[in-house]
């Protein structure tokens, strides 16, 4: 299990379109640091390098971030159907549900590290503003930006830290959701436009009622700034999670490769 999971990593890490997600996400933020509109853009002043996570990944996990992770998660098994590589694997002493099990692992794991890179490219953008005391907020704590008085650089830190946490929490599901199309599918721009798709589908829903609003995965990708309790929606976001990941195993033990 071990072997494939490293394997699968290596395969992750060695994709062209991983490995352009991964700089995306590193560069970007220097650019949004430094934008000559940001502070009218998110009608308050930048004072402090430990705000750019907070604004980095509210720009980035709206659409950038899921389309990185659909695109990649599918080709996770797209990729190997075309260059006909899975089916041999399958032929070796190795059951199904281990194979289907390493690569789920490796996509939910895909998520945390894009928000590392984005959190890390967004930590050297900040570097100019400083990371000391200051008035304000992270944008991931209580107040958001305006904050609810004098911030500690550990204060900012720990604020930091949990709504990077959250935020790759939150994307699980649709790294999890891409690899169960991915196998339905066997094609990787058919399953990345399904994952996209149904994430769209589920923003339109926005016209029924609230009690239906606050079962959809999309109504939650905000979770890395809220500051309620975040019990229901994280219970929720798990067992999208885990749903999905339990549909793309089931299929992928039952499905023709």
């Amino acid at each position: 299990m071990l072997t494939l999971i490293t394997l699968e990593f290596l395969k992750l890490l060695g994709s062209r379109s991983a490995r352009l997600a991964l700089l995306v996400c590193f560069v970007l933020p220097l650019l949004w640091a430094f934008a000559p509109r940001l502070e009218v853009l998110m009608k308050v002043a930048v004072v402090s390098g430990w705000q750019i996570p907070a604004i980095s990944i509210g720009i980035a996990v709206q659409f950038l971030i899921p389309l990185f992770i659909a695109v990649t998660v599918a080709e996770m098994i797209g990729t190997e159907v075309s260059q006909g590589t899975l089916a041999p694997l399958l032929l070796r002493p190795v059951e199904r549900t281990t194979v289907i099990a390493s690569k789920l692992i490796v996509a939910l794991s895909y998520p945390v590290l894009l928000i590392s890179i984005t959190v890390i490219g967004s930590l050297l953008a900040g570097i100019p503003r400083g990371f000391g005391e200051f008035a304000g907020g992270t944008g991931m704590g209580p107040g958001l930006f305006v904050g609810v008085g004098t911030l500690t650089s550990n204060a900012a830190l720990a604020e930091v830290l949990r709504g990077s946490l959250l935020a790759a929490v939150m994307l699980m599901p649709i790294a999890a959701l891409a690899l169960l199309f991915g196998v339905l599918l066997l094609n990787t721009a058919a399953a990345a436009l399904a994952t996209f798709a149904a994430l769209n589908l589920m923003r339109l829903l926005v016209v029924f009622p609230d009690t239906i609003q606050r079962v959809l995965l999309t109504s939650h990708l905000n979770l890395y700034a809220q500051q309620t309790d975040i019990t229901q929606p994280l219970i929720l976001l798990i067992i999208y999670t885990v749903g999905f990941g339990l549909m793309a195993v089931f299929a992928f033990d039952r499905r023709d490769v």
